[in-house]
């Protein structure tokens, strides 16, 4: 598995430059984004992530497309067949990640560290009630990061399983070695018994970041 970094901050050049990877439907996706920055974002977020597969998959861009299974999660196919690569991306303020792996279902996310005004609404929807206790002894600004740590866990967890709507956030726990401070674990959920998921934070001092991995997929 690898995770690349994308800077989204504005550049001279570089979200003109990053169109000519894209193909029609993307430059109308683009188009239609309206406003700079989300436009900035999903233009330098896609050509980036079609580099990154073109480079683990082998082939040129005008022969990369992207399908979207029944959940809407996408998936790359070249040359019209779909291809296993498993990739998935994130975005929050100036930073992008694209995550990528030849095996197994892979989720990613990333959080700027800005002040959350709603931060205590937010810790009530997403955290279970022992996370919750152990927020309530923090200090502000520590509580603030280890929600952040907490949140990109299960929505990197979340994207990888790829039910969105049908998990609950609240219910999947974040394993208790992460949240002493440590930044890997191998765990299984109540949601997905059947599968193992490496997780892995992979936090800065700018942004708070974590991948899920499938740690047993099916041959």
């Amino acid at each position: 598995m690898e995770v690349y970094h994308v800077d989204l901050s504005p550049g001279s050049g570089r979200e003109e430059a990053s169109l000519a990877w894209l193909d029609e439907s993307e430059l109308v996706r683009w188009h239609r984004a309206g406003h700079p920055a989300p436009r900035r974002r999903f233009a330098l977020c896609r050509a980036a992530l079609r580099a990154v597969l073109c480079e683990q998959v082998g082939c040129a861009n005008e022969s990369l497309a992207f399908g979207f299974a029944k959940q809407g999660k996408p998936f790359a196919m070249v040359d019209g067949c779909s291809h296993p690569v498993s990739f998935n991306v994130s975005h929050s303020g100036s930073h992008g990640l694209i995550a990528v792996t030849s095996t197994g279902r892979l989720g990613v996310d990333v959080e700027e560290r800005v002040l959350r005004r709603r931060l205590e609404a937010l810790i009530q929807g997403v955290c279970s009630p022992l996370e919750k206790a152990e927020l309530a002894s923090l200090g502000e600004l520590q509580r603030g990061h280890a929600f952040l740590r907490f949140w990109t866990v299960k929505e990197a967890l979340i994207k990888a399983e790829g039910r969105a709507l049908a998990m609950r956030v609240a219910e999947l726990e974040v394993p208790e070695e992460m949240r002493r401070g440590a930044t890997r674990s191998v765990a299984r959920f109540s949601q997905t018994p059947e599968t193992s998921w490496c997780l892995e934070d992979i936090g800065t001092a700018d942004f708070a970041a974590a991948v899920a991995h499938e740690a047993n997929p099916p041959s």
